[in-house]
Formats: C-alpha cells, structure tokens, sequence
C-alpha cells in the first residue's frame, strides 16, 4: 500500500527537481577507449569541478543481476532508480527457474511440449545468441534445447540473432560454431533433429523498441516465420559471406535463411510451439505483437501460423503481455513515481523513442500508463532512424528545448529526462562518434543548468549504467587489443564501471553535507529525489546520497 511520504521541509527549494539521466555515461578504468574523458566537456568539468558528487554502481548485484562480473543494463538500471530498492531481475531469476527444473514444472512449458510432441511439429527457439544476459544467455537456451530432447520433442529449430552490442562486435561465430556443433551432437542418434533455421543482426531485424522501426519487424517476420530472404548452407557460411560483402558488425549484418537444397529448413507452421527466449521486455514486445494480434496494422504478415506462443517473461506486466510465459518478472512496487502521486508531486518525464520507455515504464516498475493523469505527464520526442553514428547528437537538444520550457513555465516539481546519446552512440562502437555524441550533450547540460539557476531549483545529474567509458577491448594487462590493421578493437557492450552522482544546487544554504555518501548504488537515486523535493524516504528505500546537517 502506497501512502503520501511524510514531509520534512528540510530543504526548501523555488525551483522544480531536475533529475538527469546521462545514459551510457561512467567512469573509465581505461584512459585508452574513454570517450567520456575524451570529449570536451566544460559543463560536465565544472560540475565536478564546483558541486558534491560521488559515484554508484551501476552493474550486478548492485542492481539485482546475478554476479557483479554482469553488466548492468537500461532496462534494470532504470528500475533501480525507478523504485529506490534492488530487485532480483530477469537474468536472475530466468537463470535460477532453469537451474532448478522450477520452470519445466510450469503449466506454459508443458503446455508447449505438449503441443509439439501430439502434433509431431516443431518447437522453435527465437532470440539472442550470446551470453551477454542483457536480453538473453545461450546457456538458457541450451538447457531448454536438452529438455525439449529430454521430453520427448522430436523436432527444434532455431531462430538466432547475431548481438555484436552486449558483447564483442565480431564475436558471432563463437556463439553460432559451437552451438551448430551442440545442436548436432545432440542430433547425432538419429531420435531428434536441430538446427539453426535464420539468424540477422539484431539492429536490422526482430529486435526494435519502442515502435520506432516496424519495418525491423517486418524483416525478422518474413526470415524466421516465412522463410524468405536470401539462403545459405548453414549460419556458418551465411555470417562468413555477409561480413565480406557489407562489411558490417554484427548487430548490423542481414537478415539469412538456412536452406538444404533450395528448401528453407526452419519455417513456422501452424500447430508448430514457439518460444521468444529473450527475458527483457523493450525489444519483446513488437515480434510478441506479431504472433499475438489478430488483425495487426504495422506491416502485412502474409501467412499467420496458428501456434503455441511463449515468451521467456512477461514482458508487459500491465497489458499481460506476452499471454503466455515461463518465468514470471519481478514485482516491482512503490515506485518513486507512485509516492511523488500520492504526495501530490507533479512530474513531468522526456526523452526520445530510443529511451522513452525507460524513463517511463521500466522507471515505474515495469507499469505501462501513469500514477495520475492529473500530476504526470509524458512526452516522447520521436528519434530519427538513422545509424546512430551519423546523427550522434540524436534528440538532446530538442529534449532540452522541451524541459527548459517546463522549467520556466513552473508547473512541475519533479522533472526526469534521459539523454540517449553516450549508450545508442556507443553501441555503435565508432570512437569518433561517442565523443561528439558526448560534446552535444554537454552543451545541453550547460543549458539546463542557466535554466535550474534562474529558477531556483536542484539538478541530479546521474546514469543507468556505463558505455560510452569503454569503447575499446582490453587485455587482461589492460593493453588495448588492435584489430589486424592495427586499430583498436571496438567495445560496443556496457560497461562494469561505476556512473556519477552529481548535485548541482545553486541555492544550497547548509541543509546537508556537501561530502556525499559512497559505496553506494544507483537505487540511492529515488532517495535522493525525495530529500530535495521536501521528503522523508520510504525506511527500506536504499538511503539518499545526502545526509542533513
């Protein structure tokens, strides 16, 4: 039960709370590979330069995934800030109902088994290959494929995207070799048959978010559902081909069909079982639509199988969606949003496409739609679909029109933004292009804070996770690993580096020390916030980074 938070009046500000959410911005352990330290700056300089800041972890168990040697993500790293508590998240929780057998005892497995063993069809596995355990682990899915086998399922395809983004951006074939291998093995007496069916990058199709690139879905449809598009022998020689012939990383290689003699050897049909193995919900949603929806408007399905669908969770815990899953997600409650509601806060939360649902959804917990259509409102500033490269200054300046115009008008107490720039730029892994991506935000940075000072209000400047820290791959020794040419290896994953905590209050009169608390995690954000909009925390929120003198 949420009830209004008890005011303190401790701290006493004209001015409206601006939380700022610097995505994919930490702190290098590297000098090499640091695009943050690279860019200049001023802004962000003389914050650290004149104003209390400490720094938060960002990654592991610091916000509910399994080890600390797991990278932390948007999608939980948004929940921790979001909800003031840590919660065991998706990777975790997938990991341990695996591990235990909890999950084969679920009525959605059996029920997909089931299916697939009184129909003599299909069971198919589509998600990500990797073990970066952002949005998926092979490991999973390799215990699920044994299971299957286990129980009695004859037949198992797989519908694998190439990650090259939560882990090394060339790295494929040391997923897809060993698993064809696995597969085949397990194949090899001649009672089950699996095999890898289509794959694509990850960028290019099946995976959008948001509903900013349908046409992804589309692509990701017509190659795993249909079977069309361009075939190869196996997912081995499709991979080899495709990199010599465009030249592109793996999240951005094309979508291929593994065919034997012209015939795709995976397509989807009805009375076949499906399984969306990834267990984050951003890029769920939309392949999840397309199984699920009667009539759907984003692109023509062509073919519609009648299948068993599944997801790996729930993805949308409001809108019971996915209708059928495997593990349930956690149960995220009394979210800083929902208490700023029932206390009467007004909020006000922005950004563009890429990273709207994380400053909105997955902040409050995983909930779709707001607390109180009266006290909140959302904006989204549609992103451009462009590689993120050529446009690495994305929407922050245009986020920063939009909440310095809120800031004036003073209506809100409590305004939250994310800029996108240092984690959609530095997925891309050009260097180049994370510090301009981390310049044009700076200067925003410099305009928001004109804004705040007139006003009399606080800025929080913080992140959900590192990226833009660690763009080059590192040996153990900590020498940058080059590429044949001699250039660096580019790093397109997260990084395990913490993020800052910076506050910036103009009309600071002694209410607290100026010596923040550390060791501390990016849970401590929601704290925080309340402190300075006049609050006491919840008593089991993880404590403000402030104390009062």
């Amino acid at each position: 039960m949420v009830e209004a938070l008890k005011k303190n009046d401790k701290i006493k500000r004209n001015g409206p709370v601006v939380l700022v959410i610097m995505d994919g911005v930490g702190f290098g352990k590297y000098k090499e590979g640091d695009a943050v330290a690279s860019a200049v700056t001023k802004n962000l300089d003389k914050f650290y330069e004149t104003c209390p800041w400490t720094k938060l972890k960002a990654h592991g168990t610091a916000v509910g995934l399994p080890t600390d040697a797991d990278m932390g993500n948007s999608e939980v790293g948004h929940n921790a800030m979001g909800c003031g508590r840590v919660f065991s998240q998706g990777a975790k929780l997938v990991a341990s109902s695996i591990e235990s057998g909890k999950m084969y005892e679920g009525e959605t497995w059996k029920k997909l088994i089931k299916n697939a063993k009184d129909n003599g069809s299909t069971l198919h596995f589509i998600g990500l290959l990797s073990d970066g355990n952002v949005h998926s682990h092979i490991n999973n899915l390799k215990a699920m494929v044994e299971e299957a086998k286990k129980e009695g399922v004859k037949k198992v395809r797989v519908h694998a995207l190439l990650d090259g983004r939560d882990v090394g951006e060339m790295s494929a074939l040391d997923y897809f070799d060993p698993f064809a291998e696995f597969l085949a093995s397990l194949s090899a007496d001649g009672t089950f048959d699996a095999k890898i069916a289509s794959g694509g990058g990850r960028m290019v199709i099946t995976m959008d978010r948001y509903n900013a690139n349908w046409d992804m879905v589309r692509k990701g449809w017509e190659t795993h559902v249909l079977g069309e598009g361009r075939q190869f022998a196996s997912a081995h020689e499709a991979i080899e081909t495709l990199r010599k012939e465009t030249g592109a990383i793996d999240q951005d290689l094309p979508p291929f069909v593994v065919a034997e003699n012209g015939k795709p050897v995976g397509t989807i049909e009805d009375g076949d079982s499906v399984i969306l193995f990834n267990f984050r919900g951003d890029r769920a949603l939309e392949i999840t639509k397309a199984f699920e929806a009667k009539d759907l408007k984003e692109f023509d399905r062509k073919r519609v199988p009648q299948v068993e669908y599944a997801g790996m969770m729930e993805y949308d815990g409001d809108l019971h969606v996915p209708h059928q899953y495997l593990v349930s997600p956690p149960a995220i409650d009394r979210t800083l949003a929902e208490y700023l509601c029932k206390s009467g806060v007004k909020q006000f939360s922005i950004s563009e496409t890429q990273k709207f649902g994380h400053v909105t959804y997955f902040f409050n917990g995983n909930k779709s739609g707001k607390f109180d259509e009266n006290l909140e409102e959302y904006v989204e500033i549609p992103s451009d679909i462009v590689p993120f490269e050529e446009r690495p200054w994305m929407k922050c300046a245009d986020i920063t029109d939009r909440v310095i115009k809120e800031i004036e008008d003073g209506k809100w107490d409590f305004i939250k933004l994310n800029y996108p720039n240092g984690d959609m730029v530095g997925h891309t892994g050009v260097y180049e292009a994370v510090v301009c991506s981390m310049e044009a935000m700076d200067l925003q940075l410099g305009r928001l804070r004109s804004a705040i000072e007139k006003k009399g209000g606080v800025m929080i400047i913080t992140a959900d996770h590192g990226n833009a820290d660690d763009m080059y791959e590192h040996g153990k020794d900590g020498s940058v690993k080059t590429k044949a040419n001699g250039d660096p290896k580019a790093k397109t994953s997260h990084s395990l580096n913490p993020v800052p905590c910076i506050i910036y209050d103009p009309c600071y009169n002694g209410e607290y020390s100026l010596t923040l608390n550390e060791g501390l995690g990016i849970s401590s954000i929601p704290a925080t916030c309340m402190n300075f909009l006049g609050y006491d925390a919840p008593e089991d929120y993880d404590k403000s980074v402030i104390n009062y003198n």
